[in-house]
């Protein structure tokens, strides 16, 4: 049974000055100073330089930011105070009418201030004693639009709170001036508003508080210190048995459920708050990426004060499945001071689905996200020079000679494979799966950097920014990418050639509901779908059979591709793959950068760090799962095989004949796939199977330009910038 409260909610209509005159006479006799006709004139002063008390804005407090995963579950909050407020519905009818009982009594007859209740704190301070006589209205005032005042004693301060309390009442309906109150009040242990206090106090809501219960919060605020139930537990079962002798005597409760709440013990379940406002509940990484985003866009007042709703698309199902992997695999490999960074995105949103940044925040104490930090990419940066090469007419299945070593164009470093072993003379498609670092100098130099160059920039990566210069031996991954920027490049190999940047966040709310941004899906085409399909059909024999990605084979029922990489001395290890539902992104190493990555004397590979992962990874989310495919689209038109001029090993570059129109020569071109279009369904043969069926490339869908919003930064890099350059004589 809730209380029995009154019906009469209406205010009377009262002349101000008048009643300002005799409040001020009853303040007069409280304090014990004289009234004299001079003091209207101070009325009049007092009263001209009041604060916009009609700006709804004026009355707003410090309220936190809230930010939700994907399913609208908080995972963090920054602010300044811990604060939520809430609806008159989202509360306790104990509590509502429990604080008119004990706070002002005649709340729903009086206009804003109680002539009734100065006099009797009037009568009260001639014998003697001592009686408040603020309202809820004047309290709020003095906890909103007057709080810079607040403080001050004085008739000027109490005249001002006064007339704006009356105005408000005009401005308001008694139950938004309550609910208003019950949100702005402090209940102390850091809790602003009946929310946030039962949170703290009771890890509850408030609208499911008990008589009992409600009655123990509602006496708090009058000194938050002296009664809180964690430092004075009978202070507190004072104060409450009190709060309900109110109640009692009001008739707001029987004397049955008075007798049963003062019989209960207090019962406190506390939740504490972070001193730094900023209180994460999960995904740290993620998290701390968000904030650098928000503060992108945001001041520190509004991130902090705001009470926005940041909504996020990280999946708990996932990130959770995520970071159990990644610690699963760093505890067997038990290496001190090893870690993993990860970063999965939905290729057909560009929205990350998880973040993990290293095996654990807390004991990190620089925090390092080795999911946005940026480390040399070794051989997953070929996909690149792949794409590039299939987009300018290179087939897959022309012949490379592929033995080790081989000195490249315009440089004097030996290049090799990986353990400088010999494949002679096989395709592009086998050399990718062996990852053939001599292979892919030739094809890196046939086709150019420049091209190469142009290609990263639409897939999201800034060469300047990411330290990749025009070198030989670019090819090989010398560049600095984080897990995120590859996630979203590979992503477009995924989804049939889009580019889409990282997104994580996905709309932000104002305290009021309005939204203040809402991302717009905005794809670039960077490959078409054929071309992106034979990307595709290539790094799926990396995953089979001889390739480097074998061990991150699939027991799902989904078509997967990827591509391992490795820098010198073994320093990073990465590995890029993707279904048609999900790409991701997996690095290995040391904080320090340069520490090679070896047990019992002997280079760790992918195969024993993120392979095992991606593997564990995708056959836990995609369980179940319907089959999808990967885009196919049309072919790519390629060129003859013998337009390309390539190396021999320990040999000269092939001269030109002289006696060839190469011009013509390059106008006679071929069609056809690369075989195993359908992603890990067939071997590695030399390709040129069966064509796709043509389907037209859809072009991307306009869509409007998008609010301001955050975009997503890789994130600072740490300091110092672990940056090994890799050795292109390593590399998988």
């Amino acid at each position: 049974m809730g209380p029995r409260q009154r019906q009469g909610h209406g205010r009377s209509k009262t002349h101000v000055l008048p009643v300002i005159l005799l409040s001020l006479l009853g303040f007069l006799l409280i304090a014990g100073v004289a009234f004299g006709i001079g003091m209207i004139g101070n009325v009049n002063r007092w009263l001209s330089d009041l604060p916009d008390y009609t700006d709804a804005n004026a009355y707003l407090v410090s309220e936190p930011t809230e930010i939700v995963d994907c399913n609208g579950n908080k995972i963090a909050s920054f602010y300044t105070q811990n604060r939520k407020s809430i609806t008159k519905d989202q509360v306790s009818p104990y509590v509502l009418q429990g604080t008119i009982d004990v706070e002002d009594e005649r709340f729903y007859e009086h206009g804003g201030i109680d002539l009734l209740g100065i006099a009797r704190a009037s009568v009260a301070t001639l014998a003697g004693g001592h009686e408040g006589a603020s309202t809820i209205t004047q309290q709020l005032v003095r906890n909103t639009i007057l709080q810079e005042e607040q403080f001050d004693s004085t008739i000027e301060r109490k005249v001002r709170e006064a007339y704006i309390a009356i105005k408000m009442e005009d401005m308001y309906s008694k139950d938004e001036i309550l609910m208003m109150y019950l949100n702005t009040i402090y209940y102390g242990h850091g809790a602003y508003g009946i929310e946030a206090a039962a949170e703290t106090y009771l890890s509850k809501s408030a609208s499911d508080l008990t008589l009992s219960e409600a009655a123990l919060l509602i006496g708090l605020p009058n000194s938050p210190s002296q009664y809180d139930p964690t430092v004075n537990p009978d202070l507190a079962l004072s104060r409450r048995n009190k709060v309900l002798d109110n109640m009692l005597r009001l008739g707001h409760i029987t004397q049955e459920e008075h007798d049963a709440a003062q019989a209960e013990p207090i019962t406190l379940n506390v939740t504490e708050i972070s001193g730094s406002g900023v209180d994460v509940y999960s995904q740290p990484y993620f998290v701390s990426y968000v904030k650098q985003l928000l503060e992108q866009e945001f001041s520190t007042d509004v991130l902090f004060k705001g009470g926005l709703t940041v909504k996020t698309t990280i999946d708990p199902t996932m990130q959770q499945v995520a970071e159990e992997a990644v610690r699963a695999q760093l505890d067997t490999l038990s290496l001190d001071g090893l870690d993993m960074g990860m970063v999965v995105v939905d290729p057909s949103t560009g929205y990350i689905k998880c973040m993990v940044g290293g095996y654990d925040y807390n004991a990190d104490e620089n925090h390092v996200n080795h999911a946005t930090a940026k480390r040399p990419v070794g051989s997953t940066f070929k996909a690149f020079t792949l794409a590039t090469a299939i987009q300018n007419g290179m087939n897959p299945n022309v012949s490379l000679n592929c033995n080790s070593p081989l000195k490249a164009k315009g440089t004097t470093t030996e290049v090799q494979n990986y353990g400088n072993q010999s494949y002679g003379n096989i395709t592009l498609k086998q050399a990718t799966a062996y990852s053939s670092n001599t292979g892919y100098i030739q094809v890196a130099e046939a086709i150019g950097n420049d091209k190469i160059m142009s290609l990263v920039k639409k897939l999201g990566i800034d060469p300047a920014k990411d330290n990749i210069e025009d070198v030989p031996v670019m090819t090989l991954g010398t560049g600095s990418i984080s897990p995120l920027e590859m996630a979203s490049a590979y992503a477009a190999f995924a989804n049939g050639g889009y580019y889409r940047q990282p997104i994580a966040i996905t709309e932000i709310d104002s305290r009021t509901g309005s939204v203040l941004y809402q991302h717009t899906d905005n794809p670039t085409r960077v490959l078409t779908e054929g071309e992106a399909a034979a990307v595709t059909d290539v790094l799926s024999g990396v995953m089979q059979g001889s390739g480097t990605g074998a061990a991150g084979a699939l027991s799902v029922n989904q078509p997967y591709a990827g591509k391992t990489g490795t820098t010198d001395n073994t320093t990073n290890l990465w590995f890029c793959g993707y279904t048609p539902q999900l790409a991701c992104a997996l690095w290995t190493g040391y904080s320090a950068g340069e520490i090679p990555i070896q047990k019992y004397g002997s280079d760790l590979l992918g195969d024993s760090t993120n392979l095992p992962v991606f593997k564990k990874f995708m056959n836990t989310v995609l369980a179940g799962a319907e089959r999808e495919e990967f885009p196919t689209g049309t072919a790519p038109t390629y060129k003859n095989n013998n337009v390309w001029k390539f190396y021999g090993t320990n040999n000269k570059k092939k001269e030109e004949d002289e006696d060839k129109d190469e011009d013509e020569e390059e106008k006679e071109e071929t069609t056809g796939g690369s075989g195993n279009e359908g992603g890990n369904t067939g071997g590695e043969g030399d390709g040129g199977g069966t064509t796709p069926t043509p389907s037209p490339d859809p072009s991307p869908s306009p869509s409007p330009d998008p609010s301001p919003s955050p975009s997503p930064d890789p994130g600072p890099t740490p300091d110092p910038s672990p940056s090994p350059t890799p050795d292109p004589s390593t590399g998988q």
